[in-house]
């Protein structure tokens, strides 16, 4: 009964935050965005844009990453590639340099300085490009993903725009998870885009218009988060971040769990780092009121409460385990692991139980939306049963880990 009483603030939240997805989900601007889409754009009406990719040791993936770029449906004289090379130790150099005399792209090599000053010499570099985009080096893109990131700044007033994000050739258990995971993240975007609530533009295929990096300035360190450093930049300066929904970009997800851990610990403490710190404005800001009082601080709610859930489930099987274990010392052993016939009557069915299977299955509706509308490939299904059986166990881990580093200033590794 304790356990559950812990339990029911964060149901009650999750809950809350189910409903305001459905309703936003099915509000004018969002239906607006899936039911017309971002469009082919016109050749006569392209505008001049730039890729740039910042390459640190990616000797494995980054010729894949130039030629998905080379494959883009978009004229070859409105495009140009900016390839960085920021201090590689391995082959990287070597690999883009193979790609420096074609006509539309430009090969730097600069001394390592971590990937936001990569980002800025690209930019630098980018004179005459109305939009700017990044990519990372272990990504690929669709060919008609920077068509619908160009039609979508069609619309009034957005600064940037993101891409809708999968994992590329899922083969790992990992891999397969983090499928799933992304799955929802692309549903969780397209809501969040329709008013205007993200903070984050990810390095895979986010776009800016040249102008507003011009009146922002550089790009920063930001606790290895400039993508989301950015993005809060762009909310507290008033502007608006949109998705295109059917622009897919496939990045490598980690195929081992300290990697993965390593990965998510960067994100989580990135994001905790400049919300409670660099950008606490932000948080209840009347400026942006769906941001400030509802999508960051729920994230704030979700890191505590995933951790708060995790140690209670814990304690709930270890005393459920205790029972089995003691009824095994009284009962004889030969009845004590018997099979016995199976009844309905002895499941723990409970409020939280049923809440849980509820929140299970919707999060399985976004998953199939996001997987979908994006018009990614790939089976969810499989994914998804991967998914519900680590996800709880190992994401735990990283915010864990995560507020660890922030409570102590630990220096949070890239990789």
């Amino acid at each position: 009964m304790g356990s559950d009483a812990l339990t029911y603030p964060f149901i009650f939240i999750a809950l809350y935050f189910e409903s305001f997805m459905l309703v936003t989900f099915l509000s004018s601007p969002a239906r607006a965005r899936r039911e017309c889409g971002a469009t082919v754009v016109p050749l006569e009406s392209t505008p001049q844009v730039a890729v740039i990719v910042p390459c640190w040791n990616e000797e494995a993936t980054v010729a894949g990453t130039v030629e998905s770029l080379l494959a883009l449906d978009y004229p070859v004289d409105r495009l140009s590639l900016i390839l960085i090379n920021d201090g590689s130790t391995d082959g990287t150099g070597a690999v883009i340099d193979r790609f420096a005399l074609h006509p539309q792209i430009t090969a730097l090599h600069k001394e390592n300085g971590g990937k936001y000053t990569a980002m800025n010499i690209g930019v630098d570099y980018a004179k005459d490009a109305e939009f700017i985009g990044f990519l990372d080096a272990d990504s690929f893109v669709a060919p008609d993903s920077l068509r619908e990131i160009v039609a979508s700044f069609a619309e009034p007033g957005l600064s940037a725009v993101t891409a809708s994000m999968s994992i590329h050739e899922p083969q790992t258990i990992l891999q397969r998870m983090q499928y799933a995971e992304y799955s929802l993240a692309i549903t969780l975007r397209h809501v969040f885009a329709s008013i205007n609530g993200l903070y984050v533009t990810p390095g895979p295929f986010s776009f800016y218009r040249r102008s507003v990096l011009r009146e922002l300035g550089p790009f920063k360190h930001a606790h290895l988060a400039e993508d989301m450093e950015m993005a809060m930049r762009l909310q507290r300066a008033g502007h608006s971040i949109g998705n295109a929904l059917r622009a897919r970009v496939y990045t490598k997800g980690p195929t081992t769990l300290p990697k993965l851990v390593k990965q998510r610990t960067r994100w989580t403490t990135g994001f905790l780092r400049n919300v409670l710190f660099d950008y606490r404005d932000l948080l209840w800001s009347r400026q942006n009121p769906v941001l400030g009082f509802l999508i960051l601080p729920l994230g704030l709610v979700a890191i505590v409460g995933g951790i708060l859930i995790f140690f209670i489930a814990l304690t709930e099987f270890a005393q459920r385990l205790l029972h089995m274990l003691s009824l095994a010392g009284v009962a004889p052993l030969s009845y004590a692991f018997t099979l016995h016939p199976f009844s309905w009557f002895y499941l723990p069915i409970t409020t939280v139980v049923l809440i849980g299977f509820v929140l299970t299955l919707s999060t399985f509706i976004w998953m199939s939306l996001g997987k979908n509308l994006s018009k990614t490939p790939g089976r969810l299904l499989p994914n998804l049963l991967v998914y519900i059986m680590l996800y709880g166990i190992v994401a735990p881990v990283w915010l864990i880990n995560s507020i660890s580093h922030v409570a102590r200033g630990t220096r949070t590794a890239w990789r």
